[in-house]
């Protein structure tokens, strides 16, 4: 049944109005002949169940069990459009790998494709794109994944680490969320996996990656992380949709990444800055940490959601030839356990900690803006933050962008 076969006629409820909640309202009114249609933005306690035949959720929005009368935009999309579809998810590195795919699958595939999802575009969005045939490579969070009964025909499971703790509980059921990608896979399906993420029952053939196993490729993307992000897209490109290897490499090295993950923005008085303000887990600022060159000083720190950060303090102490400065209040975590090191400081926000870095980082050096936070409560989103950090690092006192 198509999506549209099966709104048609219903009484539905909107619930949540963001971005995905707009594209929702939007494709509701200009394809579908629904019976009625609400828009909701409180608790789930305020929604009146009875009165409706679905409820489109928006990603984000916690609800503990599933429930048959709830769908959402992703799962939808999934049960019309799955065998098309390349769904890509992971802790860290997703929209890079999933910004990579779509890059050589347009360059290398001869055939329309389609990059939607978490990365900032609603699936619904692209349903005419789909309808004609397009390759789907749709990048997927855990809050798109949490209740979804459905599952992409070639699954992409990067890495899995401690993130979203406040919104889950759990480092389980934040597990369970991102393994729906793969748990209704059928017979004929493909589920490439990275190496650190547990088994997860699937009916499909299941490909692990390991990092040993990743060719090195000549990309403008730093970082052995991205190394091994690309044996993904290598090993899809070529095994699933059986593409030129040679050609495949090619279209890789002429990627030049996305904004606000380990970008390089500029030099200012001998100094090189770095933006990896997407970085919201400790494990992204050490790879940040051993990935850019000449680095001497990293800036983190942002929402405490209560992760631990034992990896990053460790690092901090065993590596006193860099500077780390710490801000907000996950930073100050980090600051309090690494106390007594000489090489951490504390400065209340961005704007001081970049003018501390200034007087710390020497000519021919580099600083590097990874948080390994989330932004919330002092920045709208990640791309603020970063572009804040450029506004502090780059400019002279005064100016405007």
């Amino acid at each position: 049944m198509s999506i549209i076969e099966e709104l048609s006629g219903k009484r539905i409820l909107i619930w949540g109005y963001g971005r995905e909640g707009m594209s929702t309202e939007n494709f509701l009114k200009s394809r579908c002949e629904a019976a009625s249609v609400e828009i909701y933005e409180g608790s789930r306690e305020g929604i009146r169940e009875e009165e409706f035949d679905l409820i489109i959720k928006s990603p984000g929005i916690v609800m503990e069990e599933d429930d048959p009368k709830y769908t959402s935009q992703t799962e939808l999309f999934l049960r019309q459009f799955g065998r098309q579809v390349v769904g890509i998810t992971g802790t860290k590195g997703k929209s890079t790998t999933s910004a990579l795919l779509y890059a050589v699958l347009k360059e290398c595939g001869g055939k329309p494709v389609a990059l939607l999802g978490n990365i900032g575009q609603p699936c619904l969005d692209f349903y005419e794109e789909a309808e004609n045939g397009a390759a789907i490579v749709f990048e997927m969070s855990c809050h798109q994944l949490a209740h979804t009964k459905a599952s992409p025909h070639i699954a992409v499971f990067l890495n899995l680490y401690e993130e979203h703790l406040d919104y889950y509980g759990t480092f389980e059921k934040y597990f369970q969320a991102k393994g729906n990608i793969a748990r209704y896979q059928n017979e004929g399906d493909l589920f490439y996996v990275g190496e650190n993420v547990p088994e997860i029952e699937t009916r499909a053939r299941t490909v692990r990656i390991r990092r040993e196993e990743a060719r090195p490729y000549r990309l403008k993307l730093i970082g052995g992380h991205n190394q091994y992000n690309a044996e993904f897209v290598y090993r899809i490109a070529t095994e699933a949709f059986q593409l030129d290897g040679d050609k495949v490499r090619a279209g890789m090295e002429r990627f030049s990444g996305l904004p606000h993950r380990l970008e390089y923005i500029g030099t200012k008085d001998g100094i090189a800055y770095y933006d990896d303000s997407i970085s919201t887990i400790p494990e992204a600022a050490v790879r940040a940490a051993g990935s850019v060159p000449d680095v001497q000083t990293v800036l983190v720190g942002g929402m405490d959601r209560k992760i631990h950060y034992g990896v990053l303090t460790e690092y901090i102490k065993e590596h006193p030839e860099l500077t780390f400065i710490c801000s907000y209040a996950s930073g100050k975590r980090v600051y309090e356990s690494a106390c007594g090191c000489g090489n951490c400081y504390y400065e209340e926000d961005l704007e001081r900690a970049v003018l501390l870095a200034k007087r710390l980082t020497g000519k021919g050096r580099a600083c590097v803006l990874s948080p390994a936070a989330a932004s919330y409560g002092y920045f709208k989103n990640f791309e603020e933050r970063g572009e804040k950090f450029r506004e502090y690092a780059l400019e002279e006192p005064g100016e405007t962008r």
